[in-house]
């Protein structure tokens, strides 16, 4: 009788070492495409693991913005987030790369180099203490602004929002003589509508989603840069898992992930479509224009890596697979 108490508190310790509810935080409304196809993930990893696994999401920001969310990660307080790129800087210089100014000219380009280096930023996440379960693209950000925008000089007299503690974009404005006004992004539409901001760079689905597009009046034509986010776990409460339920969660949701990446491009197409039906006018700058534009901020792009900022030589390996893409395209 006593060896048979033993072997039954033995189990139930184990099934509770195991089972784990993973509170995970993200800046993405709930409504969204995100939010709905997370919440289903979560549904089947529950359904799958038999309750074991239970995930539990914070969204709109709640859990206060990417800096909050990691710091309350490392108190336990969450298991993980689903972060922007850049959000994930503190962690991972690697993971900033794809949002790089101008780095990529278009939906090819990425497709190409995702392909070739999603699981080396991956790995560099693991390296970091944390588990990537997929990137997932927010599209690209246009500049948006109540004033026509196609040159640097008509920028430089605009008041242009910047994330707060994006380095990077600051960096990249201030290479255009360009002083960005930091906000999180909570108050960016009290910014536009107060006027302390009039231009913004974003994808066409969060312009709609986050209402900032009531705010302005042109988009300019040019992909600035590459929006996407990862979901990140813990790799300590991760590991705490069984390695069934591991293995379990893992696939569901980078399954999952791979569903909003496909569906996210789809629908930032047709909000574009949903912008210009709305009034807001498309302008195009120039091809001697948009060299100005890449130029500059190219030079920008270097000093960083120079500093130390990323990786220079993650960098160095994507420009090669972006070399040898434009290369086979122009022959």
């Amino acid at each position: 009788m006593r060896h048979l108490l033993i072997l039954l508190l033995g189990s139930l310790l184990s099934f509770q070492t195991q089972a784990a509810t993973l509170k995970i935080a993200t800046l993405a409304p709930d409504g969204t495409l995100w939010m709905k196809l997370m919440r289903e993930g979560a549904k089947e990893v529950k359904k799958a693991t038999n309750g074991r696994v239970k995930i539990r999401f914070y969204p709109g920001g709640v859990m206060g913005n990417d800096k909050s969310v990691l710091r309350k990660i490392r108190v336990g307080q969450l298991q993980g987030g689903a972060l922007t790129g850049g959000g994930l800087i503190p962690i991972c210089q690697a993971c900033q790369l794809y949002s790089l100014p101008f780095i990529f000219y278009s939906y090819a380009e990425v497709d190409y180099v995702r392909q070739r280096m999603d699981p080396r930023l991956n790995r560099s996440l693991a390296d970091k203490g944390f588990i990537g379960f997929g990137i997932s693209e927010g599209g690209f950000a246009y500049l948006m602004s109540n004033h026509p925008v196609t040159q640097v000089k008509q920028l430089k007299e605009q008041k242009v929002w910047v994330p707060e503690c994006d380095q990077v974009s600051r960096t990249a404005f201030e290479s255009l003589a360009i002083s960005p006004i930091p906000l999180p992004l909570t108050d960016v539409l009290t910014g536009l509508q107060t006027g302390l901001i009039n231009t913004v760079a974003t994808s066409p689905t969060a312009a709609i989603a986050l209402q900032w597009h009531t705010q302005v009046k042109y988009l300019t034509d040019m992909p600035l840069l590459y929006l996407y986010g990862m979901l990140v776990i813990q790799k300590r409460a991760f590991q705490r898992l069984s390695k069934q339920d591991q293995i379990t969660v893992r696939g569901i949701m980078e399954n999952t992930f791979h569903k909003i990446n496909e569906q996210s491009r789809q629908d930032n197409i047709n909000a574009q479509k949903a912008l210009q039906s709305q009034g807001i006018q498309f302008t195009h700058p120039s091809p001697t224009d948009i060299t100005q534009w890449r130029t500059i901020i190219d030079q920008a792009v270097n000093q960083m890596g120079e500093k130390g900022v990323y990786p220079s030589k993650m960098l160095a390996e994507l420009r090669q697979h972006l070399k040898k893409l434009r290369g086979s395209v122009n022959q």
